[in-house]
């Protein structure tokens, strides 16, 4: 029995081994992959300037799944964006996966535990819209724990982002402007302008996991 258990665990052992190796080379792969991502999203304060004007997200600390989402939706054209639709057409499922196992953990050392809860509480109006847009059954209730690994982290991204972001699915028949999804177009078109914007500035300014990493061209 003892020698048996022994076969198991080594068995077991080497399970876990070949995993992890193929996590490390995953996540390998996404950084050499990278390239085309760091001339935007590699820069403090970096601002797109086409179609609209606003800083581009953090992406380092978000989650996988969700990057793998995102760009299969630019791809598909159900968000729009040039630059975007242009950089994911060229990508396989198997970039894809590279690109969000190497950002998820990308800059993680630097970045602390987010509390369960809000360090900041939301003013009763902008408490009762996140209540009105049901935004925490999503993305948490600190805005930084999705219940779903496809669905954003989004405490902390920047608030111009965040606002576009939710504008753009209010948005029809633009070439070049407008997201299509099925669940955020239904809850984005009950609120105003100003309201959209109220939320995405309290939600920016809570603690998150998101950071913009300096990386290097030459590498």
């Amino acid at each position: 029995m003892m020698s048996k258990a022994i076969t198991l665990l080594l068995a077991l052992a080497g399970v876990f081994s070949i995993v992890n190796q193929a996590q490390a080379q995953d996540i390998a792969a996404g950084e050499k992959k990278a390239a085309m991502c760091i001339g935007c999203h590699g820069i403090h304060g970096y601002q797109a300037s086409f179609p609209e004007v606003h800083k581009v997200p953090m992406i380092s600390g978000q989650g996988a799944k969700y990057i793998v989402a995102a760009l299969n939706a630019y791809k598909k054209g159900e968000r729009k964006h040039p630059t975007m639709k242009g950089i994911s057409a060229s990508l396989t499922d198997a970039d894809m996966a590279d690109l969000g196992a190497y950002y998820e953990k990308h800059g993680a050392s630097s970045v602390k535990t987010v509390a369960e809860t809000p360090a900041k509480a939301p003013t009763a109006a902008v408490a009762a819209l996140l209540a009105k847009g049901a935004c925490v059954s999503c993305h948490g209730a600190n805005f930084s724990k999705p219940i779903d690994g496809s669905y954003p982290k989004l405490a902390g991204q920047h608030a111009d982002y965040l606002f576009v972001s939710l504008r753009a699915y209010a948005i029809e028949g633009k070439p070049y402007l407008g997201r299509n999804n099925a669940i955020m177009v239904g809850q984005v078109k009950q609120f105003k302008r100003e309201e959209l914007k109220a939320m995405a500035d309290y939600i920016a300014s809570l603690p998150g996991e998101l950071r913009t990493v300096p990386q290097s061209k030459f590498r």
